[in-house]
């Protein structure tokens, strides 16, 4: 993995996904746990399924390897959010601890998963360490971002750190503010969605000032989501490469901002894979490999 780049907005060439097929497993599975995992309603599994074949055939089109997680029993509806369980280094995975109680068990099912792919594991977060790999994001090769919040505490942090080693020259802590509680999900990437090296999506609201400044500093701008979109994850924006993106339907305001900025966006329909789990597509990916694309 040493040949890749760890920023979010390399080409992709290699992610890691959980189709509804092995995630929902059955529309008796969904019946039982959408309401205890808060979905918003429960997802209808064919729909499921045809929404995530095209957004898969939106990754493959791009040129990404698709690489999918099985089936498992110790895991629920969540496990279609692949990117939190794991945090990908130069140097193999990371395996997290995940802050929501019910989602526990999805890192030991990763990591099965990885050992039959062939990609080291470096270490895990372990108790009383949370990590969710929703808070974590890679500004450069040497630079990381992670968000102190309810999903991922200052253990878990610490842990990282001293899994990253020297890999990393700077981790920059980023507080999350309480916005609906512990109950709701609130990542750093529901905040900031990196889709260049100078250009990033974000929610300035709930944007602590040093970070925002910080971005700022870094010579990035700022494509502003408007209240109304944020509630629809117009902040949450999987880079495909450097401005080519992929984000949810409904978000117009959003995609009209990144097209000014130069971006060229794909939508996907999200009703079922994603409104219901308030999952967008960063949630749906665990990017595995993405290489540095050359100056503009």
């Amino acid at each position: 993995m040493r040949d890749r780049t760890l920023t979010e907005v390399g080409r992709l060439t290699r992610v890691l996904l959980k189709h509804p097929r092995e995630a929902f497993v059955s529309d008796e599975t969904i019946a039982a746990q959408w309401r205890s995992l808060a979905f918003t309603a429960p997802p209808s599994l064919a729909a499921a399924i045809d929404e995530y074949d095209a957004f898969v055939d939106i990754l493959r089109t791009a040129g990404a390897k698709t690489d999918f997680l099985p089936a498992s029993g110790t895991t629920n509806l969540d496990s279609v959010y692949v990117r939190d369980a794991s945090v990908v280094s130069s140097r193999g995975v990371v395996l997290c601890r995940m802050g929501k109680p019910l989602r526990r068990s999805e890192p030991a099912a990763q990591k099965s998963a990885y050992r039959q792919l062939g990609i080291p594991i470096v270490g895990e977060i372990t108790e009383p360490g949370c990590l969710e790999g929703g808070d974590v994001v890679w500004l450069d090769d040497r630079t990381i971002a992670v968000g102190r919040g309810y999903r991922t505490n200052a253990e878990g942090i610490l842990q990282l750190r001293a899994v990253l080693g020297g890999s990393v020259d700077d981790l920059i802590v980023v507080p999350l503010p309480h916005w609906r509680g512990p109950g709701d999900v609130l990542h750093l990437m529901s905040l900031v969605s990196p889709v260049d090296r100078d250009l990033a999506v974000v929610y300035s609201p709930l944007l602590p000032v040093p970070f925002r400044e910080s971005l700022l500093d870094r010579g990035y701008a700022l494509v502003e989501v408007a209240d109304d979109e944020f509630e629809s994850m117009g902040t949450n924006v999987l880079a495909l490469g450097p401005r080519e993106c992929v984000m949810l339907a409904g978000n117009p305001k959003t995609r009209a901002a990144l097209e000014r900025a130069g971006a060229h966006v794909i939508e996907y329909v999200g009703t079922e894979i994603s409104v219901r789990g308030a999952g967008g597509p960063t949630c749906l990916t665990r990017p595995l490999a993405r290489v540095q694309a050359p100056p503009r």
